[in-house]
């Protein structure tokens, strides 16, 4: 439980990197989010075989993280975090797609590999162009992003809730965790009967919690309203930068690249 709380209350630095001052960070937080909707439906459009064409996506989160000056290991670790679900998920494509697609030498390639990698390459994209659209936006801003570009207002005010309750849970769900091991006496484990007790527990505690940030948020003004730090304006750079990736995201789908270049090279 401490190290899951812990983990997980190290997203709170995307807050903290959302605060810099970059090209990137001082652009109209729609631009991002439009331009990042175009790139993940460009890279999940892609077919189950289609690998190579999928590695030149990885320019647009890498050069955010250069323009941005975002700590690329740190990206890279949240990034990481999908891993193990899309392991999972592809885990058995070998064992049912044995069609072979390549051939290294006496090595034949399953399509199903292929796929497996496909998915664990789309995961890795559409999950870093995500975190790095919250380390270079902020999450309230995103929401404040969606409602003005006509989500229902309930809505951006759920998900801007839903991910501060995450937090919430997380520093609750660490306190208890605490205070279960400093009443111990250093034994290891729980008995399963104890699960139960500690999860009610739990949510009696987040839910009264929650609730006194809903009051101090109402006697501070709270009107449901999501208001960003910065109040952006869609403007030339915005729609440049919209349209100069979109553009390249729409070309690199239409066209595979890596297999232009191997082409060029072989000279066939």
């Amino acid at each position: 439980m401490l190290a899951i709380d812990g983990s997980l209350l190290d997203f709170k630095r995307l807050d903290l990197l959302a605060m810099q001052e970059s090209a990137v960070h001082r652009l109209d937080p729609r631009a991002k989010v439009l331009t990042t909707l175009v790139f993940i439906l460009c890279v999940v459009s892609f077919g189950r075989y289609e690998l190579a064409a999928m590695l030149p996506f990885f320019l647009y989160p890498v050069a955010l993280l250069a323009i941005a000056d975002l700590p690329a290991g740190y990206i890279a670790r949240k990034t990481a975090v999908v891993l193990p679900f899309a392991v999972m998920v592809g885990l058995f494509n070998p064992l049912f797609d044995r069609q072979v697609l390549l051939q290294l030498g006496p090595l034949d390639i399953w399509g199903g590999w292929i796929s497996w990698a496909s998915i664990v390459v789309r995961a890795l994209l559409t999950a870093g162009a995500a975190i790095v659209l919250v380390a270079t936006t902020g999450f309230p801003a995103i929401c404040e992003a969606l409602e003005r570009l006509g989500m229902p207002r309930v809505f951006a005010v759920q998900l801007l809730f839903l991910y501060r309750y995450i937090f919430v849970l997380t520093d609750e769900g660490g306190r208890v965790a605490r205070a279960r091991q400093l009443r111990s006496c250093g034994k290891k484990g729980l008995g399963l009967q104890h699960f139960g007790p500690l999860l009610g527990h739990l949510l009696l505690r987040t839910w009264e919690r929650a609730e006194r940030i809903h009051m101090a948020m109402l006697a501070r003004g709270f009107t449901g309203e999501v208001h960003a730090r910065r109040q952006g304006r869609f403007g030339g750079r915005e729609f440049g930068f919209l349209l100069g990736w979109s553009s390249l995201f729409v070309a690199l789908r239409l066209y595979n690249l890596p297999h232009m270049l191997g082409l060029l090279l072989t000279g066939s």
